[in-house]
């Protein structure tokens, strides 16, 4: 399976995430409403939000099928990074709207019992957030997707809240009405968190940002591979669901330029083994070789 069949793939995770915010969103907010539930309805706002993502998951993913054109060399996979961002500060100001709204009924002290309905719409929430969850993960595995895959935590975030949210509406009906409030708070600052885990995410991507262990590990497969001697200088990036390697390595001076290709042909077959999508630019120099300024970062 291709990159663009899996992006294509990819999208059926972001409908249905979709299609179950909408469903809980709604459900949530109308109840919440009518059994005086300022938790259910902060988890509510937070489905609303995660609406925003998901179609921003899903518009980038569409974007990003578009094959490189004249102005793009490199594709649009970076639209799905581009949307993520976007979509972080969207979550940011309901998360904000949230806790404004919830710390404006401790203040007031405001705190109408919620009815018992509230409380099985958000457990029941929780579960059917939990299955999308669980679909979700297995798609991402399987056709290697790290933006459904984030869908997918996001999800499990989610299943959580509700079932936070639960808990602290059977504290405010048995006797304790403050802690619906105080949940809400809770929630608010859930959305927040995941609207900064969001953007941290896409920001580190935009500027280029490397995992360090997973540079390290790299490099450890390209210094195994028959006919390295030194591995000089590495460099990675993410691009979407691609990763771009460049990378410098020396070889025995004897040899040929056929031999010298089949190394570079075996350290892209390595890389690529851990990461199918991955392009790999290898540079060969000849060991001793020695150059103005050099520097090895692996020594």
């Amino acid at each position: 399976m291709d990159l663009y069949t899996n992006l294509r793939q990819g999208e059926k995770g972001a409908w249905l995430s979709i299609l179950t915010y909408l469903l809980l969103s709604s459900t949530k907010l109308t109840i919440g409403f009518i059994g005086h539930s300022t938790a259910l309805k902060a988890d509510g706002l937070n489905n609303t939000t995660d609406i925003i993502a998901s179609i921003a998951v899903l518009i980038g993913l569409r974007i990003s099928q578009k094959p490189p054109d004249k102005d793009h060399h490199y594709g649009h996979l970076r639209a799905e990074t581009v949307s993520s961002l976007i979509a972080s500060f969207i979550m940011a100001m309901v998360g904000i709207q949230v806790l404004f709204n919830a710390g404006k009924s401790l203040i007031e002290h405001n705190h109408p019992t919620p009815s018992l309905l509230t409380a099985f719409v958000a457990l029941g929430s929780g579960i059917i957030m939990y299955l999308v969850y669980f679909f979700n993960i297995k798609l991402a595995n399987r056709i290697e997707s790290s933006a459904v895959k984030a869908a997918a935590y996001d999800n499990r975030s989610d299943a959580w809240v509700s079932f936070g949210t639960s808990v602290g509406i059977f504290g405010a009906i048995f006797g304790f009405p403050i802690i619906d409030s105080i949940t809400a708070i809770i929630v608010g600052c859930l959305i927040l968190k995941t609207a900064y885990d969001i953007f941290f995410d896409a920001v580190h991507t935009l500027t280029d940002g490397f995992d360090e262990e997973e540079l390290e590990a790299l490099s450890a497969l390209v210094k195994n591979v028959d006919g390295v001697i030194r591995l000089i200088d590495f460099k990675g990036r993410n691009h979407g669901n691609l990763i771009f390697v460049d990378l410098t390595v020396t070889v025995n001076p004897e040899l040929n330029v056929w031999q010298s290709h089949h190394i570079t042909e075996e350290i892209e077959a390595t890389i690529r083994q851990v990461k199918p999508f991955a392009v790999v630019l290898v540079h060969i120099e000849p060991e001793g070789l020695k150059r103005e300024h050099e520097h090895n970062i692996f020594e």
